[in-house]
């Protein structure tokens, strides 16, 4: 990551954590706690994460003390519905075994009106969409990631109203703002 994190992941992870209004809030896949740092200082509510090795990194990681963080799955969300005021990830949605279940989960632990913002890798428009297509191929069985995603349709198919699409490096990476309805 440190690679991409130089060519400008710190300022789209500080741009995507800006997005988020005051309240309970929930990060999906938290990783080793890379967007810590970006918090809030009183920021309270939920990092989670599903690999356990991840987890015991990011437990290392200085976050706001009313974060807790939490091993779950983005398509099983441990949370009554209207649990959290916003929720986010970043570069996760590529690897979620079930984008469809996830959103539908973000939309039932946000609570209507609530936010939802995703900074993610995606499938470009153009002549790099069919070179990404042939790049899955690849990706999917050498790391589980599918880089040839329509995230924004994704959240949209859910029944997330998608509120902002920022597209960034030649469309490669988006970031997207939504609305719980």
């Amino acid at each position: 990551m440190s690679p991409l994190q130089r060519l400008g992941l710190v300022k789209l992870r500080q741009e995507t954590l800006s997005q988020l209004p005051a309240g309970r809030i929930l990060e999906i896949g938290a990783g080793t706690g890379l967007n810590f740092v970006y918090y809030p200082a009183d920021a309270h509510g939920v990092a989670g994460e599903f690999s356990r090795e991840m987890l015991r990194i990011a437990e290392t990681k200085t976050r706001p003390p009313r974060v807790q963080l939490l091993q779950n799955r983005a398509e099983d969300l441990p949370f009554k519905t209207h649990s959290f005021d916003a929720a986010f990830a970043t570069l996760v949605f590529c690897s979620v075994e079930s984008p469809a279940q996830s959103f539908a989960e973000l939309r039932r632990v946000v609570r209507p009106g609530g936010t939802v913002v995703l900074l993610e890798h995606v499938r470009p428009g153009g002549v790099l969409g069919p070179l990404f297509d042939l790049l899955n191929v690849f990706t999917t069985r050498l790391f589980d990631d599918h880089v040839n995603r329509r995230t924004a349709k994704m959240v949209s198919d859910a029944g997330l109203e998608v509120v902002d699409v920022k597209s960034r490096l030649l469309g490669i990476i988006n970031l997207i703002k939504c609305r719980v309805s």
